[in-house]
């Protein structure tokens, strides 16, 4: 994804909702949605009217900050779901939701999708025993995650799952009781994305 170089914390503000940008921090008294529960800028906290299309667009971009993903992946995406038999919406979301970077995140080896993008980048996550390190790849039914044979890689993983430790993992992923090890049971269903998301606004956004 292009790097974003305006505040975390007002993409949040903008969506009007907590997109868990910031990982810990989003928890805490110290989040932006918490202080400041308006859009940015100096015309904020006006009370603004958006169109069919805003409101489509505006739930569009929400999805690609959560995710991480830039325009062109979510198109992709979008174009993959709309030829996969099924609800596009709901296929949308688990491509999404398949992604490594997003499994990582969800297993809490990483305390954000920003984090855990880097963790896998740097090659600290396997896939049935070999390296992975591209963030956008897809996982299946009986894939086995695990974290690399090193301390450092290790000790950064299981700090942060110290950190998350009021996080439920999701059902269709099996954490194996202490060790630094996953399984993917199954694909996500739509009541496994416990996000606030209108899917069905993304796909008439693009099919418009």
């Amino acid at each position: 994804m292009a790097q974003n170089r305006s505040g975390i914390c007002k993409l949040c503000r903008r969506a009007g909702i907590k997109l868990f940008l910031k990982g810990r921090r989003c928890s805490t008294d110290k989040c932006a949605v918490e202080k400041r529960p308006y859009p940015p800028g100096q015309h904020g906290k006006r009370r603004l009217r958006h169109s069919d299309y805003g409101v489509r667009l505006k739930e569009k971009q929400k999805v690609r900050r959560i995710y991480g993903v830039s325009e062109r992946q979510m198109k992709k995406y979008y174009h993959y779901a709309a030829k996969t038999k099924g609800v596009t919406g709901e296929l949308l979301l688990q491509f999404l939701e398949r992604r490594l970077d997003n499994v990582t995140f969800r297993l809490n080896f990483a305390l954000s999708r920003a984090q855990a993008r880097e963790i896998v980048n740097h090659g600290h996550v396997y896939v049935n025993k070999r390296r992975v390190n591209i963030p956008s790849f897809l996982v299946k039914p009986g894939d086995e995650i695990s974290i690399k044979e090193r301390e450092a890689s290790k000790s950064l993983v299981k700090d942060n799952q110290k950190l998350s430790e009021d996080i439920t993992v999701p059902g269709w992923l099996e954490l194996s009781k202490g060790k630094l090890e996953a399984k993917v049971l199954d694909v996500p269903q739509r009541e496994n994305i416990a996000i606030p998301i209108q899917e069905q606004f993304i796909v008439e956004f693009y099919s418009r």
